[in-house]
Formats: C-alpha cells, structure tokens, sequence
C-alpha cells in the first residue's frame, strides 16, 4: 500500500500571558504561521497554578488560529520555534507567554509536548504528540489525561467554533 499525503489541518495555539497579546508577537507569528484567523477573548487562567511561580499572577489564556492549513507533520518544528519565541519575550530568565501549539482536525486535537507520558507518541526533535480531545457525536470528549481547561466548556466552546472556521477553511 501506498502512503498516502496528510490532511491538512488548522495549526492553534493555546497562550498563557501575563503580558497580554503585544502586537511584536502577533507579526512574528504571523510571519511565521500566516495570518491570524480567530482569537477568542482572553480569560483568566485559574485550572492550575502551576505557572504562578514561573510567570507570576494574573495569567490569562485565550487561543488563536491560523488561516493557513498545515500539515500535521511540521508540528514538531512549531513547537520548538514556539519554545524559541517564548524565550524572547522572557523576564529574567522566567516566561511571561507561553505558546501550545496544536493542530485541529476533523477527528481530534493533537497537542505537542516536550514531556514524555504513556500515551504520547514521538513526532520528532525530542518531543512528542498527545491526542487530547476526539470530536464524536458532535462535540469534543475528553481522555483521562486531557488537561483541566480543555475539559472545560469555555475552552472546548473555542476549539468548536475554530473547528466551524476550519472546515470552511478546507471547502475553499
């Protein structure tokens, strides 16, 4: 059997500020990635506090899209330019935003990580990819292992409407 070419799918990102959305960021990523297609109004990032320590209070998060499709096997080489990025912006050696690219397909979302789990799978330069939500039956269901805010309806509202955007994306 023949393999055969990926589905392009919609490169997102989670972003964890407590700096906002400067608009530096916004042109290097739209240089990087294309035009920004979606952002969702930011809220304030109370799932965890594991960030508190490295990037202070008042963490917000809030997701953006691109118009641009991808294919699934460049997520690898977004995340570490993401990482890249995150450490431009840095304060005295501690983030202040935090980017999470993922890519959003018809089935699922697929999050890339630098930390290996039982159920992550190797996509290249050391890092890896988790299935973190399926859509079924007209929504996203969560996994066992799927981060607190992407259970929750406000985020998985967000990811819905970017998966409307995504295949209009796909028909034209």
């Amino acid at each position: 059997m023949i393999a055969r070419e990926y589905d392009k799918a919609m490169l997102f990102m989670g972003v964890l500020s407590t700096r906002g959305f400067p608009e530096s960021l916004v042109n290097k990523l739209e240089t990087l990635y294309g035009p920004i297609l979606i952002k969702s109004n930011p809220f304030p990032f109370d799932f965890t506090d594991y960030y508190v320590e490295e990037m202070g209070e008042g963490i917000e998060r809030f997701f953006i899209a691109f118009t641009n499709l991808i294919s699934p096997d460049s997520l690898a080489d977004i995340k570490t330019m993401t990482d890249a990025i995150e450490l431009e912006y840095a304060e005295e050696g501690k983030r202040k935003i935090n980017l999470d690219p993922g890519i959003l397909t018809e089935a699922n979302i697929i999050l890339a990580t630098t930390k290996n789990r039982s159920h992550r799978i190797a996509i290249g330069k050391n890092l890896y990819g988790e299935v973190t939500l399926i859509y079924q039956n007209h929504k996203y269901n969560a996994l066992p292992w799927t981060y607190a805010d992407y259970k929750s309806e406000k985020v998985q509202d967000i990811l819905l409407s970017f998966r409307k955007e995504y295949l209009q994306l796909r028909k034209s």
